[in-house]
């Protein structure tokens, strides 16, 4: 025998029901945005969004990296099983512009929370310097502007105050931890800032030569030179009267260093330097890092700073 219900019962456990599922979603926020062990899913397209979402989203988070480690991100192509991650997404952290395979995956998601790193803080363009002969590097793959964001702490802590603010959206229930977790990165950044202003400002020398122009918004920002040897894009050739702006560069500016970086061939800084009579040295433009159990985003950044100081003779304590 089915039993029925009075109307005014099956009202109630109808409100009952709806009243706890507008709590639930008040509390966690899209729970389509959580993968099966209830952490937010985020996907990232290279190391320096990666160290955001892990930093800020602490153990609340699983985040997956699209580049992978001692891989050049320029040169990334998804597979077809990275490019379902980017769509099932909880949150996505990218850098528009930078990798066209990535910005195409984001492009046809719909994930609901995309973190934009050029959007947070709007690209510049950055001239070789000393010259500006062909192969400037105005374009890069697509981008208008130079991508290398990151490589200025300030920069760089802008976003992740965006990271920060789209994870809290994605998971309101962990909000108060993603904000502290922010205010925690945004407070080393800006230790590392001073540390960059205090170990540069006596400097022998504003000038310094890279085989990559990844450094145009570290030197503006610290009041130095950038002379690259190659535009924004690593694997690209400099050109016979490019290399003749740099030689000359650096015998007018006493340069004593040629900076190579750590995913690409030293080959061609080796060679400039040798016809100069110079050193080598890394500066490295964290598109990656070779051993992450070894070094993060604040290690290699010191240690560009240490190189930078050498090279440039700063003689701060």
């Amino acid at each position: 025998m089915m039993i029925r219900r009075p109307a005014s019962t099956s009202i109630a456990l109808a409100a009952t029901t709806l009243a706890a599922a507008l709590l639930l979603t008040a509390c966690g926020g899209d729970s389509s945005a959580k993968g099966t062990d209830g952490k937010l899913d985020v996907v990232a397209s290279f190391y320096p969004m990666e160290y955001l979402a892990a930093q800020i989203g602490g153990e609340h988070v699983k985040v997956t990296d699209l580049t992978a480690p001692r891989v050049e991100p320029h040169d990334l192509e998804l597979t077809a099983k990275q490019v379902a991650a980017v769509k099932k997404a909880g949150a996505v952290v990218y850098l528009k512009g930078l990798q066209p395979t990535v910005d195409k995956a984001v492009a046809g998601s719909s994930t609901k929370h995309v973190v934009d790193a050029a959007a947070a803080s709007p690209l510049e363009d950055h001239h070789l310097a000393e010259g500006h002969t062909e192969g400037d590097g105005h374009d890069h793959d697509g981008a208008a502007g130079d991508p290398h964001i990151w490589l200025d702490p300030t920069r760089y802590a802008t976003v992740a105050k965006s990271v920060g603010a789209e994870f809290a959206k994605a998971d309101p229930a962990h909000a108060e931890d993603y904000r502290k977790n922010t205010d925690d990165l945004v407070a080393r950044l800006t230790a590392l800032d001073e540390e960059f202003k205090a170990g540069l400002k006596d400097a022998g020398s504003r000038t310094f030569v890279t085989s990559h122009a990844a450094f145009g918004y570290l030197a503006e920002h610290y009041g130095l030179t950038q002379v690259a040897i190659n535009g924004v894009d690593p694997e690209s050739e400099p050109t016979p009267a490019r290399l003749a702006d740099v030689q000359k560069a650096a015998k007018d500016n006493g340069v004593t260093t040629i900076f190579f970086e750590t995913l690409v061939s030293p080959k061609l800084a080796e060679t400039v330097a040798k016809d100069l009579g110079l050193k080598t040295a890394v500066l490295d433009p964290l598109e990656g890092v070779k051993d992450p159990a070894k070094d993060d985003y604040l290690t290699v950044m010191r240690q560009n700073l240490a190189n930078l100081r050498a090279a440039l003779g700063a003689t701060t304590s």
